[in-house]
């Protein structure tokens, strides 16, 4: 068996990876007392079971919609119907009867492009916030889920790309994409991803266990970077584990 990150939780498959998501997102609108929640959606196919689940008849129920506003981590620079958009991915996923207001979606204007996108989301993040700066004691997010590349990439922050070593802004122009699709993306920065309650990683497959591998190796792949001011988790199954 791989050796797996601190703070693992292995779990019998994707299903359950995706249900376990779901639980703590349903606990994460229970258990706060707040009016509203903002959570960062991760694009990519991994997470789209959790947003079928979140708008099944089993969970739809529980999902307190109201009061969460929804992010992404990061989108490809192609119109929403585009199939390689994460916007259309989550409202596919979300169905025909989508629970969640127009208004409670915070998409990233890749129409814009890369750099003009990118300004336009970190102002919408910062309008959002309420301030130009991070406070620590004050997280930008409630909940950040995140997915794992086969080469080490989180988000679309990749592998000895400049847009890894980004400190100041928030969400940052990726003109050169790591891997395929070999589109431009925008995406969040590690300090954005950072100013998070809770951060969990969802990874399943065979195809994630060289990446694991190489992660417990050591190797300075992006995703070891992700940190959280909370709690940072991450959801294996045993597939990816190798267990």
């Amino acid at each position: 068996m791989i050796p797996l990150p601190e703070n693992t939780k292995l779990l019998p498959d994707a299903e359950a990876t995706a249900r376990e998501a779901a639980e703590r997102l349903l606990a994460l609108c229970v258990n706060d007392g707040s009016e509203r929640l903002s959570v960062c959606l991760s694009g990519g196919s991994t997470p789209k079971r959790l947003y079928q689940l979140l708008a099944s008849r089993e969970f739809l129920g529980r999902v307190l919609w109201r009061k969460i506003d929804w992010f992404f981590g990061d989108d490809r620079v192609v119109p929403w119907d585009d199939p390689l958009s994460n916007v259309r991915m989550v409202r596919e996923a979300f169905g025909s009867g989508e629970p969640v207001s127009a208004s409670r979606f915070h998409f990233i204007l890749t129409e814009k492009g890369a750099e003009a996108g990118a300004r336009a989301y970190e102002a919408t993040l910062r309008g959002h916030y309420g301030a130009d700066r991070l406070d620590p004691r004050r997280p930008l997010f409630d909940l950040v889920l995140l997915g794992l590349g086969t080469d080490g990439h989180t988000a679309s922050l990749f592998p000895g790309k400049p847009e890894t070593k980004e400190r100041d802004a928030w969400a940052v122009a990726v003109p050169e994409a790591g891997m395929e699709p070999f589109v431009p993306r925008i995406s969040l920065t590690f300090p954005a991803l950072a100013s998070s309650r809770e951060v969990l990683f969802l990874v399943n497959g065979k195809g994630k266990r060289e990446t694991l591998r190489r992660l417990a190796e050591g190797e300075d792949l992006p995703a070891r970077h992700v940190t959280s001011q909370g709690r940072l988790t991450w959801l294996i199954d045993r597939d990816a584990a190798d267990a």
